[in-house]
Formats: C-alpha cells, sequence, structure tokens
C-alpha cells in the first residue's frame, strides 16, 4: 500500500517520464536510416496506385538493361517508365476483372511456337499436347532457373495479351455517330468568302506598350494552369576545356617535322637514333608508321584512288615523287606527315572466281570443316595444278569450295576495289593481270582465284601516314587546372559576372533544370551538376568545380531555387508580356477607332481591304492573315453582307463583313463521315489512351531521392 500512495503522489513525475520515452522513442524511428519523416521509406523508388516499387528490384531491372550505348540515368527512367506503365494497365485489369485463361495463353504462345519442331505433331502441325508436356518437364526438372525463365517470358506474353484485350474493349465503345458525322460534313463544307480589315499587333512597337510586374502577376494567376511548374534550379557555369594552346600545336608540328629526315639524340651518354622517314623502305614503312603514330592509328596497306584522298592535299599528293614526304599539315583534329610509297594503275572493278577451301579454325569455317590448314594447302595446290593442267575444268572443281554462295553463279564475284574483300584476295585479284590464277591465304581459307576481267584501269596511290592527335600538353593541363581552380576560389568571394569579365570568359546561364535531368546544354552529361544543385546544403549564390567529359572544368553557380508551384516572374515573363502586350494593344486599337464600315476603317488606319474565299470552321484559316479561329467563328455568325464590329484576333483586329455563305451539300447518307471520325478515334486510343491513365493514376515518384 506505501508503495502505490507514492505513486499516486509521483502521478505528474511518471507521466512525464513516460512522455519523454515515447518522444525520445519517435525521434530514434525520424533519424533512422530506413525510415524517412514522410513515413514513407527511403528504399521505395515510386509507388503507383498504391504499389510500391523497391529500390532492390529497380536496381536489379536496371542492371539487366546495362548496355555502353546509354547513360545511367536514361536506363533508370527507361525502367521507370516500364514499371509506371505495367502498374497502371495492370490496375486496370484487375478493376475490370480481366484475365488470361489457360487456353487463351495457348492460343498466345502458338504464333511464336508454331514452327518449331519441338511442338508440332507427325503432321508438321502445332501440337499443344506437346507444348504442355515440355513445361512440365521444366518445371518437375532440376534446372530451376529454365522454369523460371519460362514462366518470366508467359507472364510477359500474357502481359501483352491482356492490354491488347483491354485495346480491344476500349476500341469497340469508340464511335462516331451519323450526328456526328453530319457536323464533320458542315464544318468542312460550309464555306464562307469575307471582305476583311486587319490591323496588326505588329503595327504598335512593343517598346510603347509599359507592362508592370504587377500586371504579369495577375496574368500568372488568371492562367495558373499555364505556369504551374516543378521544382528547378537556375545556374550560371563558365567552362575552361582542355585543349591544346598555339605551343602545343608547334611542338606536335616540330616533332613530325624530325621524323621526316631523321634524328640523332645523346641521351644519357647514349645515343638514340630516329630513323628518316623519307628513307624508310617500302616493305618496313608500316612498322614505322605504327611505332611512331598515335597508338590507335594503324597502317593501311592499301591504294588510293585520287577521289579517295582528302580534297586538301590531292593535288600536292598526287605530284609528290615515289618516296617523298609531305608535311607536316593539319587535318582536323590532328597533324599528319604523308608519304607516297608507291604508284600503280589499277582497276577500279574486277571479276574473278574462285574455290575455297577452308581449315579448323578458319573464320567461318563450317563445323565438318575437319581440315587442318597444311592439309588445305595440299588440297588448294592439287586443285590449281589439275585447272593449270587442263585436266579438269574450273567450274567441274566447284564443288570442293565451301563458299556456296559464288557457286551458284559458277564461283564467281564482282566487286570494286573499295568493298569489303579479305586484303589478301583484294591485292592479288587488283594488282595482277587478267588470266593469272593462284593460290591465295585469307583468313577463311586457302582460295584458288582466277582474274576474269579488270575495268577502267587509273592511277592509284599507296600512302602512308603518320599521325598525331592535336592535345595539350601536361604543362597546358596543369595551367588550365589552375585556372579554373582560381576562378572557383575568387568567383565564390567575388561577383560571379565580374570574375568571369575579369578572367575573358564567357558566361553559360542555364534555367529550370530539374532534379532528375543529366543533361547540361553546352557541356553535355553532367548528372552531378544537377544532382550538386538540388542537394540539401546547397544556396543560392554556391560555387562549385567540375571535371568535364572529353577534359577540362565547370565552374558553377546556383542563381535560383524555383519551387514547385507557379512559375517565378522572369521566367513567366517570357511568355505572359507578348499575351498582355497584345491585349493592351487590342484595346489601343479599338479605343481609337469609330469607323463602322471596312472602307472608313482601312482609311482610318491606312490600311487595304482584303479578300478570303472558301473559309471553313474546320480549318479556321485566312488567307493574308493566318489562323483565326475567333474571326472565322465570327464570320459564320453573320448574315450575308453584314458588317461585323470590332473583332479580337491572334494576330491583330479585325472587321469583316461577309460577302458569301455557301452552305455544304446536303446528303442522304453520312455513314463514310462517321466512319473517318471513328477511325480518327480509334486511332487517338492507340496513342493517348496510356498516357491518360497514367494522368489519371496516382504516382509519387521518389527516384531523386532512392537512385539517382
Amino acid at each position: 500500500m506505501a508503495i502505490l500512495n507514492k505513486i499516486r503522489q509521483k502521478t505528474f513525475v511518471l507521466i512525464l517520464v513516460i512522455a519523454l520515452a515515447l518522444f525520445a522513442f519517435i525521434l530514434s524511428g525520424l533519424f533512422d536510416s530506413n525510415v524517412s519523416i514522410g513515413g514513407k521509406s527511403p528504399n521505395v523508388v515510386a509507388t503507383i496506385n498504391g504499389e510500391d516499387i523497391s529500390r532492390e528490384a529497380f536496381m536489379a531491372q536496371v542492371e539487366a538493361r546495362k548496355n555502353p550505348n546509354a547513360t545511367m540515368t536514361q536506363i533508370m527512367n527507361q525502367v521507370y517508365n516500364s514499371e509506371v506503365n505495367r502498374i497502371v494497365m495492370e490496375t486496370q485489369f484487375e478493376e475490370l476483372g480481366l484475365s488470361i485463361g489457360r487456353e487463351q495463353m495457348i492460343e498466345l504462345l502458338k504464333p511464336s511456337l508454331q514452327n518449331s519442331p519441338e511442338f508440332q505433331n507427325e503432321a508438321g502441325l502445332f501440337d499443344k499436347a506437346k507444348l504442355n508436356t515440355y513445361i512440365a518437364n521444366l518445371k518437375d526438372g532440376k534446372n530451376k532457373l529454365a522454369y523460371q525463365q519460362w514462366v518470366d517470358y508467359e507472364t510477359s506474353v500474357s502481359a501483352r495479351g491482356l492490354q491488347e484485350t483491354y485495346m480491344n474493349l476500349v476500341k469497340a465503345g469508340t464511335t462516331a455517330t451519323l450526328n456526328e458525322g453530319e457536323l464533320d460534313h458542315k464544318l468542312e463544307g460550309d464555306k464562307v468568302d469575307i471582305k476583311f480589315v486587319q490591323i496588326p499587333f505588329s503595327s504598335i512597337q512593343d517598346s510603347s506598350i509599359e507592362v508592370s510586374k504587377s500586371e504579369i502577376t495577375s496574368y500568372i494567376n488568371k492562367h495558373k494552369k499555364k505556369y504551374e511548374v516543378e521544382d528547378s534550379r537556375n545556374i550560371q557555369f563558365v567552362k575552361f576545356d582542355e585543349v591544346a594552346s598555339v605551343e602545343d600545336e608547334n611542338a606536335i608540328k616540330a616533332e613530325l617535322a624530325k621524323l621526316i629526315d631523321g634524328e640523332v639524340k645523346y641521351v644519357d651518354g647514349n645515343t638514340d637514333t630516329i630513323p628518316s622517314f623519307a628513307k624508310v623502305t617500302a616493305d618496313k614503312v608500316g612498322a614505322f608508321v605504327n611505332e611512331h603514330s598515335d597508338s590507335d592509328i594503324k597502317f593501311t596497306d592499301n591504294y588510293n584512288f585520287p577521289n579517295t584522298i582528302p580534297a586538301a592535299i590531292k593535288d600536292t599528293i598526287t605530284k609528290l615523287n615515289v618516296g617523298a614526304v609531305y608535311g607536316p599539315y593539319k587535318d582536323g583534329t590532328a597533324y599528319k606527315i604523308t608519304k607516297l610509297v608507291a604508284v600503280t594503275q589499277l582497276p577500279d572493278s574486277v571479276k574473278v572466281r574462285h574455290i575455297l577451301v577452308p581449315f579448323v579454325g578458319a573464320t567461318r569455317a563450317a563445323a565438318d570443316v575437319v581440315k587442318t590448314d597444311e592439309q588445305a594447302k595440299a588440297t588448294a595446290d592439287s586443285i590449281l595444278g589439275a585447272i593449270k593442267s587442263r585436266s579438269a575444268k574450273f567450274v567441274d572443281l566447284l564443288d570442293l569450295s565451301s563458299d556456296k554462295v559464288s557457286n551458284e553463279k559458277d564461283g564467281e564475284i564482282e566487286f570494286g576495289y573499295n568493298a569489303g574483300m579479305a586484303a589478301e584476295f583484294k591485292a592479288f585479284s587488283f594488282e595482277n593481270k587478267k588470266g593469272d590464277i593462284d593460290v591465295v591465304k585469307t583468313s577463311f581459307g586457302y582460295h584458288i582465284i582466277e582474274i576474269l576481267s579488270q575495268k577502267d584501269k587509273e592511277a592509284a596511290y599507296k600512302l602512308a601516314t603518320i599521325e598525331r592527335k592535336i592535345e595539350a600538353s601536361l604543362e597546358t593541363e596543369d595551367k588550365i587546372f589552375r585556372d579554373a581552380s582560381n576562378f572557383e576560389i575568387a568567383a565564390s568571394k567575388k561577383d560571379f559576372q565580374e570574375v568571369a569579365k575579369e578572367a575573358n570568359a564567357r558566361v553559360n546561364p542555364v534555367n529550370t533544370i530539374k532534379e532528375l535531368d543529366e543533361n547540361i546544354p553546352g557541356v553535355g552529361n553532367q548528372r552531378a551538376i544537377v544532382r550538386w544543385t538540388f542537394e540539401d546544403g546547397t544556396e543560392v549564390g554556391d560555387v562549385k568545380r567540375f571535371s568535364i567529359p572529353g577534359g577540362g572544368y565547370v565552374i558553377a553557380q546556383v542563381t535560383a531555387k524555383n519551387e514547385a508551384g507557379l512559375m517565378n516572374l522572369t521566367d513567366a515573363s517570357v511568355t505572359a508580356l507578348p499575351e498582355i502586350r497584345k491585349e493592351k494593344k487590342a484595346k489601343q486599337i479599338k479605343d481609337r477607332i469609330s469607323a463602322t464600315t471596312l472602307e472608313d476603317l482601312a482609311a482610318a488606319e491606312n490600311q487595304t481591304i482584303k479578300s478570303a474565299s472558301a473559309i471553313n470552321m474546320k480549318n479556321p484559316t485566312i488567307a493574308g492573315a493566318g489562323k483565326e479561329a475567333l474571326v472565322v467563328g465570327t464570320a459564320f455568325g453573320l448574315e450575308e453582307g453584314a458588317t461585323s464590329k470590332l473583332v479580337t484576333g491572334d494576330n491583330g483586329v479585325y472587321m469583316i463583313q461577309v460577302t458569301k455563305k455557301t452552305p455544304a451539300v446536303k446528303l442522304d447518307n453520312y455513314q463514310s463521315f462517321a466512319n473517318r471520325l471513328g477511325t480518327q478515334k480509334v486511332n487517338a486510343v492507340n496513342s493517348r489512351l496510356l498516357q491518360a491513365l497514367k494522368d489519371a493514376a496516382e504516382i509519387e515518384d521518389n527516384r531523386a531521392k532512392t537512385v539517382q
């Protein structure tokens, strides 16, 4: 009892202790890494119609879709859109009770499986019993992965089938009535001819129309839907590109120039001799080029016709003596020196015939090829001997060739010099004479080639080119880094624009960057910059340096944070100002006009009376004035011969007079017009239905906070 009395006496203290304990528990939950303040786990990428997409499942799909031609953000967006589409459609299927039964599933699978022998009966027809046996064996087998892959395949087929069924149901209810067909015919067939005077808005200078900030604000509030925006950021940036300096380019040219005549260097008491490019022999020129060019540029042992030599150097190169070197010269983003190795006469195309004897491991060799390299060579030599001794004709031995395509044309192939043929095959065909025959080895095997004809011989030039890309030196890269770093420090302390002016750097403004954007105009994919602008600690005025693709740096500054809601005054002014000016110009024009006839109006405003004929309401365009729906609508509301009051259009203020009205021809039946409208509506289902469902869905997108 004594204890109970003490508890009663300390009731307030006890309540306070319990309250503090509960508060501490709540706080611990708020700061728990797995619980967000809004009650939504940070592990949820998005919630669509109440269904969560977990981060693990989402990233697994992203990983599966990875490819070198898309950025990570692009892949994430693809997965997100795919998941939204799936869940939105599944919501509709569930609400309507749509499902795919087993028999329907078999019909959906049939088109893609019916040509497979595994699912055909003895008559070669699709057999669903064999399909069922195949699935049962997969399910009972040890390869669980194979069965899961089949289940996933059926799921995707089922989803496509359900979506097709859903679309067909919507299309079945999408029709156009005869009354709609009649109205469509009337809108297109009713014609009106008018005379009109237009006082264009352009006749009043924009600079003469004053628009206050309050008027812009009022306009924005009247058109809220037009000016609703997402959360976004504005930035400005300066770019420091890692580009070669004039000194770098001169150094590259000097190095190439030394290669032409060769050079002797003395390094640490040793002699290092660079041979002369001009004196290197034809058989060694390839190795010389490969050694002294940039590593990814290799010598091509090929001849060039004049029309394939770059125009800037063609006249010079073709006039060189064999062995002479031209350069250094600039070609795009590289400096080059080019040696004329050889000149010959080559045909622009040839016709040959061949027999191909492959060996094990040769390119495209069939699985049944068993000859070794030596055995294939012996067979080819034997065939060549038989043909040369005339003991057998070429065409009689084509059965020994593995090239089944050319065999159908008596082994003949006709091709141009620049065709994608094996180098050895091409060299023999073009650099020998008509009638020559020999064995030539390529990666495909041994060819017995006979040259049948050669067309249009002309001069061809074998060139060897040493190329050095124009790139910034280490010293230049260091200088660019120092300049960028100094700019970042200065811009953090002083006005960004002033610092840029002092550095003679161009400032690039970029507005309305969204949280999931990745592209910065002028810089490319810079997801890091976008993420930084939306970080909690980043404020307006903050400056940061970023590396950019291709070398160099961007110094960026956040200039504005645009909260979700109505567009800010500055950005909204771009479209609001012209509209407000138009309204004010229309009022100004109307206030000064007292004329009631076209003639008086034209005289007062120094305008001409114009005519337009055969205007219809389906395409409300006036010749000489443009699209003017309200003006055309006014014309159709007037009687023939009547003159309108002043009408404010999109491009000016108008007065119109109807000179003729021609009603649409009455038809006995409007079914064709109804059918046309029905087809348009059905086509719209394909392009608009999914987007309409997504617009109506409840979607909570957390990508920016969970995966981006």
